[in-house]
């Protein structure tokens, strides 16, 4: 990935003076029901220009509710929302227009488009009120792109502007997708886990492009549960729970601690959660293990038991790898034997096969079956077990089966058969994992399990993690999440360059010593 200076103008017009406005933003008394329920409950909230905020609080709390109806995606049931002074009622368009613009969470990109298309359309969009000309402005989208991803650090060649974004790794669609934002020199940009996919070096480079923003007038309104990100970067936060405003400050004055208590409504340490040496009997063994142009020469040891962690940059071959011990993308040479048999994995259907558990990186696109109930999504691995005499699935079986999942890991759902995607991002997440499970695995593949999921959950999802181990399951834990590493894994594996570089004891080493471990050059 190019990594240009993200200093450079991310606007071309001179830079405003924040405190010489009002808010550019006003919410007062927002309500929302869905079904008589409420998802929000009396909002008040001023958005200054050129000021940073974090809307902080577990899954579920309200966060998306609220940032839909900031971008005109849901109109209230009660309350106001003033822009600049001035009460307005917001649509899609109307908000784009007014200057709000959202990096929603699944991105919202167009897939078949290529990356100039996506980064540049909105803006062409909003000036003909909602409406493309027969005829797209080529020559001035290019322009729009290319100041757009030059901003975020992104390639401004030719080559990478045609690119279709279907084709591109998940952490270079989301800087695509803040490009986006920044294309259409918006007042207010709302990221919603802007980093989640993001390494740490890429992390500092938006947090470049944000203090731009910030210069120029442009608030920012983050929507994280990563507390350290949102503490280096500074500014005010917004906690909610239970779709109300229950807290709001400088970030600066208050510590991760408190922050998480008045998101969660309970104290959460900051915790090791592996103690003392793990692991049993040999598990797994990958000996020089490669894919072309991936990565090469991987070997490593797995026993029952033990928690492993792999780590690196995005081109260091992490992700292919993951894909390779689960059939998804298989490797071309080297061999991977689990207790003691050799295993061909040309497949996912031959990891499940093996006893082979797999939750990808993105549970949007690659994971669930977001309009089929949460039953469904559970069971989905393991319905030939299922079929009754009559060739069809037994339902009772497969609610039981679903009901017990479900109670084990804590997924919280007002009815199974409720299609998954009305679940917040935890229990989404513990769905997959749940899935997983129901093949009884040796072997566990997590894939950024904690991507996108609150304080709450992720403490959830590491003590399933620290269970699944314990009962003897080998876990291999894929993260760029130092913290995550450190606090569930016996070791962490650092690749750079398709190469495993080294290999640290997680009890002993620090965050600094890995960060500096993934920089390094061969």
């Amino acid at each position: 990935m190019n990594s240009q200076n993200p200093s450079r103008s991310v606007n071309p017009k001179a830079e405003a003076d924040p405190s010489a406005a009002g808010p550019f933003l006003e919410l007062r008394g927002i309500h929302k029901r869905f079904s008589g329920v409420y998802a929000l409950r009396g909002i008040d909230l001023t958005i200054e220009a050129g000021q940073i905020y974090h809307l902080m609080g577990e899954n579920g709390c309200g966060k998306s509710t609220l940032i839909k109806v900031i971008s005109g995606a849901l109109t209230p049931d009660e309350g106001s929302i003033l822009i600049g002074g001035r009460e307005v009622v917001l649509s899609p368009i109307g908000a784009l227009s007014a200057g709000v613009e959202t990096v929603y969470q699944d991105l919202s990109l167009l897939p078949n488009l290529s990356v100039a298309e996506n980064t540049a359309l909105s803006q062409q969009l909003v000036e003909s009120g909602g409406h493309l000309a027969r005829r797209i402005d080529r020559t001035r989208l290019m322009e729009t792109a290319v100041r757009a991803l030059s901003a975020v650090g992104l390639p401004t060649d030719a080559r990478f502007c045609a690119t279709a974004v279907e084709e591109l790794p998940i952490a270079t669609r989301q800087l695509v997708a803040i490009a986006r934002a920044i294309a259409t020199d918006a007042k207010l940009v709302i990221m919603d886990e802007p980093t989640s996919a993001l390494t740490k070096r890429e992390v500092e480079n938006l947090i470049g492009v944000v203090d731009q923003l910030r210069a120029h007038g442009v608030a920012v309104l983050f929507v994280s549960h990563k507390l350290d990100e949102s503490k280096s970067i500074g500014g005010r936060f917004i906690i909610m729970r239970d779709g109300a405003k229950v807290m709001e400050g400088n970030i600066a004055d208050h510590s991760k601690s408190e922050l998480g208590y008045w998101m969660t409504g309970k104290t959460l340490d900051v915790v090791r959660y592996r103690h003392g040496a793990h692991g049993g009997e040999p598990l797994l063994d990958v000996e020089h293990l490669g894919r072309a142009g991936a990565f090469s020469g991987v070997s490593f040891s797995l026993a029952r038991g033990e928690i492993i962690g792999i780590t690196g940059l995005l081109d260091s071959g992490r992700n292919e790898l993951a894909r390779a011990l689960v059939g998804v993308s298989p490797a071309d040479a080297g061999v991977i034997r689990l207790a003691g048999q050799p295993l061909t994995l040309r497949r996912p259907i031959d990891a499940i096969e093996a006893g082979i558990g797999y939750v990808p990186e993105d549970r949007l696109s690659e994971g669930l079956f977001l309009e089929k109930p949460v039953r469904s999504n559970i069971v989905a691995e393991v319905l030939g077990q299922l079929v009754n005499r009559f060739g069809k699935i037994d339902v009772g079986r497969s609610r039981s089966l679903a009901a017990k999942i479900a109670a084990e890991l804590q997924i919280v759902a007002a009815n199974l058969d409720n299609p998954v995607q009305s679940l917040s991002g935890g229990n989404q997440q513990r769905v997959l994992i749940g899935r997983g499970l129901t093949i009884n695995p040796k072997l566990f593949v997590l894939h950024g399990p904690t991507i996108g999921v609150d304080v709450g959950s992720k403490d959830t999802i590491f003590r399933i993690i620290q269970k699944l181990a314990g009962d003897g399951m080998g876990v291999i834990l894929i993260s760029d999440d130092m913290p995550e590493l450190l606090q569930n894994c016996d070791r962490i594996i650092v690749m750079r360059k398709g190469l495993i570089a080294e290999t640290f004891e997680a009890e002993t080493v620090d965050e600094d010593t890995l960060y500096r471990s993934l920089l390094l050059e061969r």
